[in-house]
């Protein structure tokens, strides 16, 4: 009869004993003979020793984990083992985990022991710094998809490029994605697509496909154009530049950085890295001229931006502080010549010996945030490069922003560009401006005069929020812009209401490491009644988010002419009202024995009426209203941020209840209004006493 003991020949004759075959566990309701699938995996060349158990966890129930000794003349790849199992193993008797060893455990009588076995570890550091990506860079429907991943299999953070079974998953709860995706997102997909595409990316794309009517976009590859051509703006640039033609005042397009700077600093050494940044990229030497009545774009190949350097060790610190501040403002405020550059103003306030208030204004026509992270991270790494007598580690860059504005302008025609026309059309067909109660009317023209008003919302609401948004599956920025459209509901009235927001835009992997001006504005358009829950209209914002971000190629000035909106001096056509969530890792300058802090600096301009700008850090949301200071005061902007507090907290309290009931109030301003009807109440009670009875003569007719 047999043993059931599993063995092997070896080479010499001799038989080895492996382990037995009838362990025998039950699975996900299949029965599945563990020695089985070990035998599977002895018959692949790569593998020396191998032995499969059936773990627990409470997230993801039984799930069976192999453990494999690799031979030494042979590669051991996880990937290729798992595609070699399931050509010869139906799912269910497929590990969930791959775990190499470099030998098997053994008992005093030479036999596996099983419990001395590893538990498998879903990630690994080394996992995490080669494959995690960080937030920021994900798309809408990549963040939805991997929210989806972590909550179904219990996991962390996960990289979008790894795959679903690597991860644990298993036919069932591919289901439960599936299921999830519907409910969600509203694509149906079949299981069979998460097994062919099972990374986080790779089935964001297949619904990114569904939501563009199952077409995929043939988008020509991005190439190097010659310079001897005229070039023209790309569709963004152009936006900034009509838009400054409108304007007497041209500072609301200049983006400052200011930093303080704490220990030894070389000054030679950081003016050659900026000299080195401005040789690289292109935008930094580009100004803009009008040809035949169209902008174009003049690339200069040599163009020297000083460092300016300003003493001010001989001043005391009160004296320091206040030039400081008011040279910062002066720069800040000072337009840029767009046809004369250089676009870019660096310059370096020396306070103490290893003390400086390092400041960079740049026009945000060649720049954008995530531009800023570019430069600040390459500027780093000049820095440590050049103080060392060491070359540029940078690679040299073989495409540049020209090249993208002369791409895209050929690429936006045709089908391409009546498509994206014809989806926006419908989508904005009959919308008007959010009109906003305001302090003073508006004026025939609107200056860009503007504030900024800070907040922060602690960390349990921040915790609250997230856990909110996996529970209804959909992002944070989702979640957030809903309870926003329901303040502003709150505010106007308005049921059909237009936010705008910003995106990125760099939808090619060859514009990650470029700088330029990329983002595109994207108008947002939710429709609301006082009887909808929070549930329904985040459902509604949802979708039009991912029908906006899946057509997110029109740029915002050919939406513009397609719709024949009105441009006026001052103001944005159709969007009044901006929401933004920037959840980048913030742009971070970092030089050897240099502690650096950020230094903030006043704002007096303002693009919209009212722009939301929220952004995490920590566990902690922070941020700011920019808003027009000739339309609202400081107390009214105010009122606005403690309401959308309340408001915040009302939602993850009562997600299921009506906007009209949600709680928008402080108690303070409860108590206020409280005391404000009875004290109308009591006038009207006066009022009546001191009324005298009147005889009112009636006529009866027969």
């Amino acid at each position: 009869y047999k043993t059931g003991d599993l063995v092997r020949y070896l080479s010499d004759g001799t038989i080895e004993f492996l382990g037995r075959i009838d362990h025998q566990v039950k699975v996900r309701g299949y029965r599945i003979e563990l020695g089985e699938v070990e035998a599977i995996l002895l018959r692949h060349e790569a593998i020396q020793a191998a032995v499969v158990l059936a773990r627990e966890d409470s997230t993801v129930g039984k799930y069976l984990v192999a453990y494999v000794v690799g031979n030494v003349s042979k590669s051991l790849a996880i990937d290729e083992l798992r595609r070699y199992l399931q050509e010869k193993l139906p799912d269910y008797m497929v590990p969930a985990f791959f775990v190499p060893l470099d030998a098997l455990p053994l008992t005093p009588h030479g036999k596996v022991d099983r419990h001395a076995l590893p538990m498998p570890e879903q990630r690994g550091e080394e996992a995490v710094d080669a494959q995690f990506i960080a937030p920021g860079t994900q798309t809408p429907i990549e963040e939805i998809v991997l929210g989806l991943y972590c909550e179904i299999l219990g996991v962390g953070q996960i990289s979008i490029h790894e795959s679903f079974f690597d991860l644990g998953g298993h036919s069932l709860l591919a289901t439960q994605v599936i299921s999830r995706i519907r409910a969600a997102i509203g694509v149906e997909l079949s299981v069979r697509s998460l097994f062919e595409t099972p990374s986080v990316a790779g089935l964001a794309r297949e619904i990114a496909r569904h939501l563009c009517g199952g077409e995929e976009r043939t988008i020509p590859p991005l190439v190097p154009v010659l310079r001897e051509q005229d070039l023209p703006l790309s569709f963004a640039q152009q936006r900034l530049w009509v838009q400054e033609q409108l304007v007497s005042d041209r500072s609301a397009y200049v983006s400052p950085v200011v930093v303080r700077l704490h220990g030894p600093l070389h000054v030679a050494v950081l003016e050659q890295c900026l000299q080195a940044m401005v040789r690289r990229h292109e935008s930094l030497r580009t100004t803009f001229v009008a040809h035949s009545g169209q902008p174009i774009q003049v690339i200069h190949t040599d163009l020297y931006i000083p460092l300016t350097v300003i003493d001010l060790q001989m001043a005391d610190e009160k004296e320091r502080a206040r030039e400081v501040f008011h040279l910062l403002s002066i720069s800040l405020h000072q337009p840029f010549a767009l046809s004369q550059g250089p676009l870019l103003r660096i310059g370096l306030f020396r306070l103490q010996e290893q003390e400086h208030i390092f400041c960079m204004m740049v026009h945000h026509i060649v720049f954008d945030g995530w531009s800023m992270s570019i430069f600040l991270h390459e500027l780093s790494l000049l820095y440590r490069a050049f103080l060392q007598r060491r070359p540029s580690p940078l690679p040299p860059l073989t495409l540049q922003y020209a090249d993208v504005a002369l791409w895209q302008r050929d690429w936006l025609k045709g089908e391409v560009l009546d498509r994206l026309i014809n989806y926006w059309s419908m989508q904005l067909a009959g919308a008007v401006p959010l009109q906003m109660p305001t302090d003073r009317p508006r004026g025939a023209i609107v200056q860009d005069r503007g504030a900024l008003y800070p907040l922060m919302f602690s960390a349990p609401l921040g915790q609250e929020l997230l856990a909110l948004s996996r529970e209804v599956g959909v992002t944070l920025f989702m979640t957030l812009l809903t309870a926003f459209n329901i303040l502003l509901y709150r505010w106007t009235r308005q049921q059909d209401i237009v936010v705008g927001t910003d995106i990125a835009n760099r939808t090619q992997a060859s514009t990650e490491q470029m700088i330029g001006f990329f983002v595109n504005l994207l108008p947002l358009r939710i429709r609301l009644s006082a009887q909808a829950t929070f549930r329904e209209i985040v459902r509604q914002v949802c979708a039009t988010v991912l029908d906006a971000y899946a057509h997110q190629d029109l740029p915002f000035d050919k939406l513009v002419e397609a719709l024949q909106l009105e441009r006026k001096p001052g103001q944005i056509p159709l969007i009044n009202v901006l929401f933004v969530l920037n959840n980048m890792p913030q742009p971070s300058l970092t030089l050897p024995n240099v502690a650096i802090s950020p230094v903030d600096i006043e704002v007096q301009t303002a693009k919209f009426d009212v722009a939301l700008f929220l952004m995490e850090r920590g566990e902690e949301f922070v941020g700011y209203v920019n808003y027009r200071t000739e339309l609202f005061d400081a107390e009214s902007i105010a009122a606005l941020v403690r309401h959308f507090e309340v408001l915040l907290h009302s939602i993850v309290a009562a997600p299921e209840t009506a906007v009209e009931l949600l709680e928008m109030l402080t108690a303070q301003e409860k108590e206020q209004a409280c005391n404000s009807e009875r004290a109308r109440e009591q006038i009207e009670r006066r009022e009546l006493r001191r009324s005298k009875r009147q005889v009112i003569p009636v006529s009866v007719r027969h």
